[in-house]
């Protein structure tokens, strides 16, 4: 049996793909990861 714990998240242009914790609110530096990993620039707010 395989358990997924996280979902998948993928920059259609690059092909570039990160793990995302299926959270609701997860912590603004590993969101920063997240984005920098897509090659996505970063949510301000």
């Amino acid at each position: 049996m395989v358990v997924i714990s996280n979902a998948k998240a993928v920059n259609p242009q690059t092909g570039q793909v990160e793990a995302v914790p299926r959270h609701t609110e997860i912590p603004n530096l590993l969101a920063k990861k997240i984005c920098h990993g897509l090659t996505v620039p970063e949510i301000q707010g």
